[in-house]
């Protein structure tokens, strides 16, 4: 005699393999009796037999349905949970605070042909989930067979439902990915599907890593600081509600490592649920969008100068008169009339001295430094939104004139970013980054200006903040220094630039004092088509709109840093004056 049980694969669990075996005896014991002449034992074997045999059949039945109750579920989910599948791991900043986790969730479904009572079901399911679509539900009621109604449920909602006793409610485990912050680093993060694929972000950008660490039970480990995001991204926010732009973007970076501590792209979304909110908002404007950045372009020019030896700090340029260049007059937004030195040239955000500085670089030299800096190129993070820029066809004298000054080439601001970066860290360019570096990690990248450049654009930009366009972003103690970005946007139906369209923007760095390998970080806020207000006189350029925003991100991040204050003389700066106005481009 056998016994099988084809539920479990073949394989006879413990307890019927004891069973079996105590038959094996009982049926040997019928044997004994009849050859003894027994009749009484044989009789009573076999209802002791036939009592075992039901006693058996219930026991393996009630284990069977308890093992079923207890771990289909767990069976089901171990595919989604477990190494392979959908599962991901839980993305962490840079300090280990949680970003984005996989939690458990559920998909409800109907057996209509299951259900004893519809309107109580259908009364029950609305009392205890009123997200769940009346339409849907309707249908599912009446469909014949098992349906889908919603997903996404937590195990409290669940559990509520449950509890009902309704026949024909059936409950599946589903992926889920939850982001606890809601908006916060929406943009960075990005946001994952239901099937465990990453579509956005570090989610789609970092899709392999954050799949295999699952296996390992290790989160993965952003550049991010969350204190810095939240600062960066408060400032952004706040100049936005003020100026009224179409967008606005905020960058914070090591200079030296590349790594990407805080980004801010607004307006922004919820990447628990991105497909409430519109293309737009899930725009990251500061990988995916190109912009003709003005001014800002001019660090790169003047440090082009010094360092093919062109220029020195102390070299003049005759700004008294506008520049005719070709067909075409270049102008000072507020002219100076004055010869200037190199330094003032940056301070004023002379176009006509940077023009003629770049006409003395000439093209090949210009275009060649902006390739290495690479600004001809998308900025090298691992965003998969990082976009082209859009740069001359030729670079003749005009498009040299114009773009040393921030016209006619449009970058991203994380271009923009990492370009500055190689000014500001000593002149070797590192590509950015949105992982976590090991402590003192510095990667390698090819030098693209001296260290002497480097240590001269630092003490330039210090000058153009301490008595320059970018004074309202200063802060005591922090030695910063920066450069204001006021580009004129280009207008089809005008077929020109518009006075009323401008990217306004103000880069950064702190500090600048100390050796150029000493800690330093790059801090960026852009507004796109900003409105000035009374309290700008109406005028909405770089100085005015993005530098304040800026100054004051630097002066909440410093403590996280660690950039300890220095005692520094108090710098003595007028009440802003409309006279001075054009000192903000």
């Amino acid at each position: 005699m056998s016994l099988h049980h084809s539920g479990l694969g073949g394989v006879s669990p413990p307890g019927l393999r004891w069973v079996s075996s105590h038959l094996w005896r009982i049926e040997h014991a019928f044997e004994r009796a009849r050859a003894a002449g027994k009749a009484e034992d044989d009789t009573r074997i076999r209802i002791f037999f036939v009592a075992a045999l039901f006693a058996a059949g219930f026991l393996t039945l009630a284990v069977g349905a308890t093992r079923a109750a207890l771990f289909a579920d767990a069976g089901r989910s171990g595919a989604a949970w477990a190494g392979g599948g959908t599962a991901r791991a839980d993305i962490v900043d840079r300090n280990g605070e949680l970003l984005a986790a996989d939690l458990p969730h559920y998909g409800l479904y109907i057996d209509s042909s299951e259900v004893w009572d519809v309107d109580e079901t259908r009364r029950s399911i609305r009392r205890a989930l009123p997200e769940v679509s009346p339409q849907r539900l309707e249908k599912a009621l009446h469909y014949g067979r098992r349906m889908y109604v919603i997903g996404g449920l937590t195990p409290a909602q669940k559990a509520g439902v449950h509890e009902l006793g309704l026949p024909g409610v059936i409950f599946d485990p589903e992926q889920r990915r939850v982001y606890p912050l809601g908006h916060t680093a929406s943009h960075l993060l990005g946001f994952a599907d239901t099937g465990g694929q990453g579509l956005a972000g570090a989610e789609l950008a970092l899709n392999d890593t954050i799949r295999g660490a699952v296996a390992n039970h290790q989160p993965v480990a952003l550049s991010i600081d969350l204190r810095v995001q939240a600062a960066l991204e408060d400032e952004v926010r706040k100049a936005a509600l003020e100026f009224h732009p179409k967008g606005a973007v905020g960058i914070v970076t090591n200079v030296h490592t590349g790594e990407i501590l805080g980004l801010a792209s607004y307006p922004d979304f919820d990447p628990n649920r991105p497909g409430d909110f519109s293309d737009a908002d899930r725009l990251d404007r500061a990988a995916a969008s190109v912009y003709e950045m003005g001014s800002t372009f001019k660090a790169f020019t003047v440090a082009i100068g010094l360092d093919t030896g062109v220029a020195t700090p102390n070299s003049t340029f005759d700004a008294r008169q506008p520049y005719q260049l070709g067909y075409r007059t270049i102008h000072d937004y507020h002219a100076t009339h004055k010869i200037l030195t190199l330094v003032e040239v940056f301070q004023h955000s002379s176009n006509i001295g940077t023009a003629k500085l770049a006409e003395s670089i000439g093209g090949d030299r210009l275009s060649s430094y902006f390739e290495a800096l690479g600004l001809t190129k998308p900025a090298k993070v691992e965003l998969e939104e990082s976009a082209y820029p859009l740069t001359p066809k030729k670079w003749d004298m005009d498009a040299v004139a114009s773009t040393s000054f921030g016209h006619g080439i449009a970058v991203s601001p994380l271009a923009v970013a990492r370009a500055m970066g190689a000014l500001l860290n000593g002149g070797t360019l590192v590509p950015l980054t949105i992982r976590k570096l090991a402590p003192g990690d510095r990667p390698d990248g090819p030098r693209v200006v001296s260290e002497r450049t480097s240590a001269e654009m630092l003490q330039i930009m210090r000058a153009n903040v301490t008595g320059g366009s970018g004074k309202s972003a200063n802060v005591p103690g922090l030695s910063v220094g920066g450069k204001t970005g006021t580009g004129e946007k280009y207008e089809p139906s005008i077929r020109g630039y518009s006075h009323d369209k401008q990217v306004s923007s103000f880069a950064a760095t702190f500090p600048t004092d100390g050796s150029v390998d000493a800690p330093r970080y790059f801090v960026m806020i852009l507004l796109d088509e900003p409105h000035g207000d009374s309290a700008t006189y109406g005028f909405s350029t770089g100085g005015w709109v993005a530098a304040p925003g800026v100054g004051r991100v630097i002066n909440r991040i410093a403590p996280f840093l660690g950039v300890p204050r220095r005692y520094e003389p108090k710098l003595i700066t007028a009440q802003a004056d409309p006279a001075t106005i054009g000192e903000g481009l």
